[in-house]
């Protein structure tokens, strides 16, 4: 009988497989670790003494890759968020508060509202920035968008940053644009701000781990990847640290890894090779404050935080493209985002809670410029039974929750295609 070999266990490896064992397919599915999830997982923290997600991740009501998926295992409820598509920002720099409130149809009447417009913005500031949605896949934002308006440092650079992981300047406005598109131009349907309510295992990784055992596919945890043995241009053995895996005439392969290892295990690919890390920072607070608009989050700009999120006593936040922030002591980190959180939200202490705790993914995605992301490897890497899925392989949209999901799922597709 036919087996698909899945060998990661991150959230697109999972995708990959409940969407073949939904059809009916043999799966098994390997990691390194001995936890599933990747970079989206929760742990307890003996520190703080209670459940962290590993880094936080914003997601929007139009992300149709995370709604399928989690129809499919059965965690639409564990997502939660405002029920209107609203975003509060805090300028530290002239001590200015607002919020970003998308209609709800496709008409940007908010644009045409002085009163709603982002703070020293004008209508033909958006007319201009319209001009993002006609780049080119060699663009830059820089190259598409006049950077030096409150526009763009009020609301399209943190959004940018926040999406792509990459200055703002530098990144792919394509890469950009798919999401505005999905998202923003569909209007408040698709654009509601959503969270994991309880934790990112509970929402993405705990429920997909029990879909596959009642459906007999097999997770083995810390079984790590050394080598692909190939004869032609088809796997026939995977080489584990604790033992060798035959791959049958029928058996296919996917790599679910990051591009680092697929690079290693396949030499004939060169994938991206230019990371950014992502700094997170957990303050266990007693008294949570009132979030504004009863958002969740917070949109920081002219500070060192960029998004604030809030779950029960936790106020948890994410500094993206923090290249110079990851070299600092967790110390000197905890202190320069705790001052910008009091400064965004009345009432905290002056000093940071004594339980805090500091996470730096170094790696956390590729660059996403437009010369580095004509490094992403296709699904189909020139390989018969061996194919690729992960957050940065060309899926045509950003290294996020939902890009690793849609990757796993067209892994899943090819491979039904092919034995059709």
């Amino acid at each position: 009988m036919q087996r698909v070999h899945i060998v990661g266990a991150g959230i697109s490896g999972l995708a990959c497989a409940v969407r073949l064992a939904s059809e009916g397919h043999n799966v098994i599915l390997y990691e390194g670790a001995r936890h599933a999830g990747g970079r989206c997982r929760s742990f307890h923290d003996d520190h703080l003494d209670c459940t962290i997600d590993n880094g936080n991740h914003l997601l929007l009501s139009g992300n149709t890759g995370v709604q399928d998926y989690l129809a499919l295992i059965g965690g639409e409820a564990e997502l939660t968020g405002p029920e209107r598509a609203v975003f509060p920002f805090v300028d530290l720099a002239f001590n200015l508060k607002w919020t970003v409130e998308i209609d709800e149809s496709w008409w940007p009447g908010w644009v045409l509202n002085r009163k709603r417009r982002i703070p020293g913005t004008g209508i033909w500031d958006y007319v201009k920035s319209s001009r993002l949605m006609t780049a080119s896949e060699n663009d830059t934002l820089q190259d598409v968008i006049d950077t030096d308006t409150n526009l763009f440092r009020r609301f399209i650079e943190p959004l940018t940053v926040g999406v792509l992981n990459t200055p703002a300047e530098t990144g792919s406005a394509a890469l950009l644009a798919k999401v505005i598109r999905e998202t923003f131009i569909r209007g408040a349907r698709a654009c509601r701000p959503r969270m994991a309510k309880h934790g990112l295992s509970q929402t993405f990784v705990d429920p997909a781990l029990r879909y596959l055992k009642d459906r007999n596919a097999r997770f083995e945890p810390n079984r790590r990847l050394r080598k692909i043995s190939t004869e032609g241009q088809r796997a026939v053995a995977l080489a584990f640290v604790d033992g060798k895996q035959t791959i049958n005439a029928t058996d296919m392969v996917v790599l679910a890894l990051p591009a680092q290892a697929v690079g290693t295990l396949l030499p004939a690919i060169e994938p991206p090779c230019k990371f950014h890390p992502i700094v997170n920072a957990h303050f266990r607070v007693d008294d949570p404050p009132e979030v504004p608009e009863q958002a969740g989050l917070i949109g920081i700009v002219g500070g060192t935080a960029q998004w604030v999120f809030f779950r029960d006593n936790i106020i948890s936040v994410t500094v993206s493209a923090a290249d110079e922030l990851a070299q600092k002591s967790n110390e000197s980190i905890a202190n320069k985002i705790w001052r910008d959180v009091r400064a965004a939200i009345s009432g905290l202490p002056e000093e940071p809670p004594q339980r805090h705790r500091v996470i730096k993914e170094r790696r956390a995605t590729f660059s996403q410029t437009p010369r580095a992301i004509r490094y992403r490897a296709p699904c189909r890497c020139g390989f018969d039974n061996i194919f690729l899925a992960g957050d940065w392989v060309d899926t045509g949209l950003p290294a996020t929750i939902e890009g690793s999901i849609l990757s796993g799922f067209e892994a899943a597709r090819v491979i039904a295609a092919v034995n059709s």
